[in-house]
């Protein structure tokens, strides 16, 4: 029964998305209301599993599709509690998007694409989460890839969507073509990629769990979560519609790495070289990104370079124990996702404008959405009784217990990590005071009022998961024996909370772990009020851009990662493709290669003509020769 209540969540959206390309494409509502409710739909059939008896159990279904060889490709799917906890917040968040969308692209004339693509997002999306083996997962990897392009480039008419789409489809497909090396290593040493066939292997025998293997599998982490050095899509997707960009950001497409990474953690595939490695490049670009969006002025991208940083702790989290990483990821899906969706309303109020110094007074106009951007902002920045405190303090106090050890990379990790949790709340609290406090620096947000309840409704809800989301966990709070955890929600199901709770208590058994929590704790309170005495009289301009002009440039440019991929691919592999196709390709391959051998073959045969006549005793001579030959052959 559970397979068959797991495929309608799988295939809904995938229907919802054709029938509305088929059928309702130019409909003014038709696509939006399939959309929705097919959204709606699968949430309620989650919801359903969890209450249901199979919901705390483990389930494995597959069918072999096709077999070449000793290679066979399955469709199946693996349903346990790591599933169960992504799978609610993907159909949650994705859900109130859907709602929240309906308000936001009321005056597009393309709606029915959109929802379409948004549709066949979802279907992408819980394929990954429910995919039983590698390849499978693989698959709806790049259908997830596809249809983020598609999204971006909504806005097909601008040159700036058109880009950005391209840009992240291709840096993208950098790292899933390791990704796509790392599963023919899996299958060349294994003979398998199922998850629950590799965990037997690597149960018996862990010394086959390779570094290398691990290595390229996390390219895919890599790219598709916007980890250093693949990070320099993630900025340019803000041109795609506001609910796209939470779509993407929140819940979705960049937590894909991150939940992959975890289903890796729990059968032991993941060699502590690799943990170590994905540690060190996540907490260097959970720092970075804390700096780069002190120096941007687009309300979305402060919020794209924040969604960098705390997808760097989620990395940080693999590295010490992926469960902490899900927690993160739980508690981060919400409250960004209200942030995204706050961002939305803010720009559909005010016309579209999306500079944060051309806003401000927003409490006084839009007060529902500010207060909802007020909860979610503390969550972030963890503030204790909201939910990024719980899951973001966790992080801090395995990083710490673990750099005890005095090894240096651990401590470089640790204070990297320090560093991007005194950021949030300087480059938070400029976005806050800018957009929400003050008076209006232009007509636009002068004009601004509130949005329609297609709107409010969403981001309220999430407001109260921003605030309330992890006291399951963090109290001990046990709703329904225990079944729907993921919904109230906690990321406290039994694949995280056994584990997570056992490391903790350990860790509150070492020496000056409250002290680091009151550090900790003071270290936001100083970010906040550092963020008001630089950012506070809302001017409406950054006095950081005006009075250090290098440095607010190389927090805007950052770091000039682009630049020197754009030098890259201009002056280097533009110039190695030229050489490739004009020399390799037209003269080694096509002139002396192809071209070669035929004239050879012409040159010899016309020689070879003049040797021969047509008279008989020419010919009997020829026969006579070939005799000869042959018997030479035979006998020496």
């Amino acid at each position: 029964m559970i397979s068959f209540e797991l495929s309608m969540v799988l295939f809904i959206p995938l229907f919802c998305a054709a029938f509305t390309v088929v059928f309702l494409r130019t409909s003014k509502w038709g696509g939006a209301a399939l959309s929705v409710m097919s959204a709606a739909l699968s949430l309620g059939v989650v919801l359903s599993i969890m209450l249901s008896a199979d919901g705390g159990s483990i389930f494995k279904s597959s069918c072999e599709l096709f077999r070449l060889g000793n290679f066979g490709l399955d469709f199946g799917y693996l349903f346990d509690g790591l599933t169960k906890n992504m799978l609610f917040v993907v159909c949650f968040v994705g859900f109130l998007i859907h709602v929240f969308s309906v308000g936001y692209m009321d005056d597009d004339q393309s709606k029915g694409r959109f929802f379409a693509g948004l549709s066949f997002f979802m279907f992408s999306m819980t394929g990954i989460v429910l995919s039983s083996n590698l390849v499978m997962m693989f698959v709806f990897w790049e259908l997830v890839g596809f249809s983020s392009y598609a999204l971006i480039a909504h806005y097909s008419s601008t040159a700036a969507a058109r880009e950005a789409s391209k840009k992240a489809f291709i840096v993208n497909r950098v790292g899933d073509f390791g990704f796509l090396l790392g599963i023919i290593f899996c299958w060349t040493s294994l003979g398998t990629t199922s998850f629950v066939e590799m965990a037997q292997i690597f149960q018996t025998d862990p010394a086959k769990a390779s570094t290398a293997m691990g290595l390229l599998i996390t390219c895919g982490f890599i790219g598709k979560s916007a980890q250093f050095p693949l990070q320099v899509w993630l900025g340019d997707a803000m041109a795609g519609p506001t609910p796209v960009s939470a779509l993407i950001h929140a819940a979705t497409m960049v937590a894909a790495g991150v939940f992959m990474m975890a289903r890796l953690s729990t059968i032991g595939f993941l060699t502590p070289g690799v943990l170590e490695f994905v540690s060190v490049i996540c907490a260097l670009m959970a720092f970075l990104a804390g700096l780069w969006a002190l120096g941007q002025s687009d309300i979305k991208k402060i919020l794209a370079y924040s969604t960098l940083a705390h997808l760097g702790l989620m990395g940080v989290g693999i590295g010490l124990g992926y469960e902490l990483a899900m927690y993160h990821l739980t508690t981060h899906a919400f409250f960004k996702a209200t942030l995204f969706l706050v961002a939305g309303s803010i720009i559909h109020a005010c016309h579209h404008e999306q500079n944060i110094f051309k806003m401000g007074g927003m409490f006084k106009r839009m007060p529902i959405t500010s207060a909802v951007a007020l909860v979610a902002t503390l969550s972030i920045i963890a503030i204790p009784y909201f939910s990024g405190y719980y899951s973001k303090e966790s992080i801090l106090i395995a990083a710490f217990g673990k750099s005890a050890g005095g090894a240096f990379i651990d401590t470089a990790v640790f204070w990297l990590v320090m560093g991007a949790a005194f950021l949030t709340p300087v480059y938070m609290g400029r976005l806050f005071f800018n957009v929400f406090l003050g008076k209006p620096h232009s007509q636009k947000a002068e004009n601004a009022r509130e949005s329609s309840a297609w709107m409010t409704v969403p981001i309220v809800i999430l407001a109260v998961y921003s605030f309330a989301g992890a006291w399951s966990f963090a109290y001990d709070i046990i709703w329904f024996d225990g079944k729907m955890d993921g919904l109230i929600p906690s990321a406290a199901t039994t694949f995280v909370g056994g584990t997570l709770k056992s490391s903790m208590a350990k860790l509150e058994a070492m020496p000056h772990m409250h002290t680091l929590e009151t550090v900790a704790l003071i270290m936001t309170v100083i970010g906040i009020l550092l963020s008001y005495a630089i950012y506070g009289g809302s001017r409406g301009y950054d006095i950081v851009e005006r009075k250090f002009p290098p440095l607010y440039r190389a927090l805007e440019k950052h770091g000039w990662f682009d630049d020197v991929y754009d030098y890259y691919v201009k002056k280097v592999q533009q110039r190695f493709a030229t050489f490739l196709a004009t020399f390799v390709d037209l003269f080694l391959i096509e002139l002396l290669w192809v071209r070669g051998i035929g004239i050879v073959c012409s040159v010899t045969g016309m020689g070879i003509r003049k040797l021969h006549d047509c008279s008989a005793n020419s010919q009997i001579k020829w026969m006579v020769a070939g005799v000869l030959l042959l018997m030479v052959l035979i006998f020496a």
